[in-house]
């Protein structure tokens, strides 16, 4: 027998997903052992099926075995080996339409408990509430067992009865050639009894939808999309099985001054004519609600930004914290006083052409006539 993936499928190597199932699905049943009763060879083959589709049928397994052969699944080229049920993978191909053609297993496993399934709930904060953290109380629609008849469904004095139509496994089997046919029993809808005198508090549920008021301890640093969990508040299992889980997904509010990327936060602020020519210190707001002193550059311009460090989020899980990155908005004066604007030509007549930044004298002028200007000559 050949050891090729490809051969054993009997498929080409740029095989696509859906002609890999279809290959995968007529070998298997081909060589499937309850098929071939006693014969080793069989379930040999079976198991060399199986081990080939999980790696083809798996992307990056398939990319590692095309590069470095079985070597690269078993480490050699950094991938993991086959480790898979051969019944799991049959299964998955196949569903429950031959769920138990091979062995009553899971069957066992359906007719008792299982785990509620899990949960999701949205939950919005404002920026300022992910960088501290927050201790939030959610309300929560969620099932509780019927206080009444205490999650049987059944009116108090009787109880369920054994489901005649699947005798309590909660599935019916059917043969058709040498496949058994099997599906959800439609009399007790796979629960595998069967309620005559329903529970008037619950109407033959078992649970009842109530509202409950968790608490979750929001960490600092979180960002849009963080998901916190709360194990074991999701959905009530069936059969007496375990709750699932509640996921929070969090989302941040927009904020009207502050962008946030990762832990950095940016603003934009507007300084003064006066404060961008001359230089000078300005307070500017902070995430944290208090204010932190800014040093302006003499001759700044519109667009500038200044890296103030540590100042902006908090990270998650850490005690560091980002840096707050502003960008200057320098203001034109409006509404001028006569003399504040002859003041405006003098200077413009004394800058003439040579106005630039970087012209021999150019700040000792507007010095000069910011003081003027402002009255602080």
């Amino acid at each position: 027998m050949s050891d090729d993936f490809y051969n054993l499928l009997g498929v080409a190597r740029d095989a696509d997903e859906a002609t890999l199932k279809s290959a995968y699905r007529k070998k298997a049943m081909q060589w499937h052992p309850d098929k071939n009763p006693g014969n080793a060879q069989a379930e040999a083959k079976f198991k060399e099926i199986n081990e080939a589709y999980a790696a083809l049928s798996d992307p990056q397994k398939r990319a590692l075995y095309d590069r470095y052969g079985k070597a690269g699944l078993n480490g050699g080229g950094g991938g993991g080996g086959f480790h898979g049920d051969a019944g799991d993978i049959f299964e998955s191909v196949f569903g429950d339409i031959f769920g138990e053609v091979f062995g009553g297993r899971r069957q066992q496993q359906r007719a008792g408990p299982a785990r509620g399934a899990d949960l999701r709930y949205d939950y919005t904060i404002t920026l300022e509430e992910a960088f501290r953290g927050k201790d939030a109380e959610l309300r929560i629609p969620t099932d509780q067992i019927c206080e009444v008849c205490d999650g049987s469904g059944a009116e108090p004095g009787t109880r369920p009865e054994v489901c005649p139509t699947c005798s309590g496994t909660g599935q019916v089997r059917a043969q058709q050639g040498f496949f058994m046919m099997q599906r959800t029993c439609p009399t007790c809808h796979g629960r595998g009894t069967i309620i005559k005198k329903p529970c008037k508090s619950c109407h033959g549920q078992g649970t009842k939808q109530v509202e409950r008021t968790l608490s979750v301890a929001i960490p600092a640093g979180v960002e849009d999309g963080t998901r916190v969990r709360l194990t074991g508040e999701g959905e009530l299992g069936a059969r007496g099985g375990p709750r699932g889980d509640l996921y929070v997904f969090l989302s941040v509010k927009k904020h009207d001054l502050f962008e946030r990327e990762g832990p950095n936060l940016f603003c934009r602020i507007p300084v003064t004519m006066t404060n961008a020519a001359l230089g000078g210190k300005i307070e500017v707001p902070t995430i944290d609600g208090g204010k932190a002193e800014l040093e302006i550059p003499e001759g700044s311009q519109t667009g500038k930004r200044i890296r103030m460090r540590h100042h902006g989020m908090t990270t998650l899980k850490s005690a560091l914290r980002g840096d707050m990155h502003v960008e200057l908005f320098v203001e034109t004066p409006s509404n001028l006083s006569a003399r504040q604007k002859e003041l405006l030509r003098e200077f413009a007549g004394e800058c003439g052409d040579k106005s630039h930044p970087e012209h021999t004298g150019f700040f000792d002028k507007a010095k000069s006539f910011w003081e003027k200007v402002t009255g602080t000559d």
